[in-house]
């Protein structure tokens, strides 16, 4: 998702970052942090039914088993099928679990890519069976997450789609914290499809290895941005690879100091008012957008890169 971005802005070789005062009302080392889950039912390729219930099931019970509340962003056309009475009850899995869902638009359009009326007859249609869901149980939904981040080419075409997201009750899920999780569920599907065990296992321990070090760079970066940590909103996939990590992800967040919290509750932090100015067409997470408005680096020169075969990452 952040590959252009951050190819680029390590290129160039940012400097250091310098630590800037930000008035807040929440205790000036704040460690909380929102799960979200892209790509509901289930990131990757489409498998069986039986695989889609069984990644579901093996998730959910994990983030029930750690006290994990999340948030999972859906893409309908996934329900789209012989199976689609099955993948819609994967829907209402996570709802029964205690988790909420957004929308992550209908086929996992670029805004970056595709005109403006286009994108929002998509968004729109993304909404169907999530807000009947949602609204059965008494809720509705009110979260949408930009697929690849892309927020508008033009200040034209982002106000517009921004315009229709308020009309329609929605406020933009930003994400503060990311791992690259796609790169390393991919070839994790792939060493799975091919049956190679060993080659799964060394994904998978190579993943939690790069999940720990580019956690710890959000919380620094994030302090040196701001003067503070600020509450998180960490992406993530609902794949196979992180149903069969959430018992070290909890780790991970415990070891990191991470409290989670729903997004309701880190989006009370006071960082989520930052304007975000950018319009281009790059899919940046939101340090990348507060620091272009507060005109302040980051030190991308010390994230954490993910090698080109996603199982031994490497520094730079």
């Amino acid at each position: 998702m952040l590959r252009r971005a951050i190819a680029i802005k390590a290129a160039i070789g940012f400097g250091l970052i310098a630590a800037i005062g930000l008035a807040a009302s929440r205790p000036a080392l704040a460690e909380d942090v929102a799960l979200t889950f892209d790509d509901l039912p289930v990131y990757g390729p489409r498998g069986t039914i039986d695989d889609a219930q069984a990644t579901t099931r093996v998730l959910l019970k994990g983030l029930i088993r750690h006290h994990l509340p999340a948030t999972g962003f859906v893409n309908e056309i996934q329900l789209d099928g012989a199976d689609r009475v099955q993948r819609i009850q994967l829907l209402s899995d996570w709802l029964d679990a205690g988790m909420d869902l957004g929308n992550h638009s209908y086929s996992h359009l670029s805004l970056s890519k595709t005109p403006i009326d286009v994108y929002i007859a998509d968004v729109a249609k993304g909404q169907a069976v999530t807000s009947t869901l949602l609204a059965v149980r008494g809720r509705k939904e009110r979260w949408y997450r930009y697929p690849y981040l892309e927020t508008g080419t033009t200040a034209e075409a982002r106000t517009r789609f921004e315009g229709w997201l308020a009309d329609n009750g929605y406020r933009v899920a930003p994400v503060s914290m990311e791992n690259s999780d796609w790169e390393f569920a991919d070839r994790y599907d792939e060493a799975l499809a091919r049956k190679d065990v060993a080659a799964a296992a060394r994904i998978r321990a190579a993943y939690l290895d790069y999940t720990g070090r580019v956690v710890a760079w959000y919380r620094e970066a994030a302090f040196g941005l701001l003067g503070r940590r600020p509450s998180f909103v960490f992406l993530m996939h609902a794949s196979r690879l992180n149903a069969a990590s959430i018992d070290d992800l909890a780790k991970i967040l415990r070891h990191q100091q991470l409290h989670a919290v729903t997004l309701d509750e880190a989006m009370r932090d006071p960082a989520y008012a930052i304007p975000d100015t950018y319009v281009g067409p790059d899919g940046d997470e939101w340090l990348t957008r507060w620091s272009l408005t507060l005109h302040k680096d980051l030190p991308w020169a010390s994230y954490p890169r993910v090698s080109a075969e996603s199982e031994k990452p490497d520094v730079r």
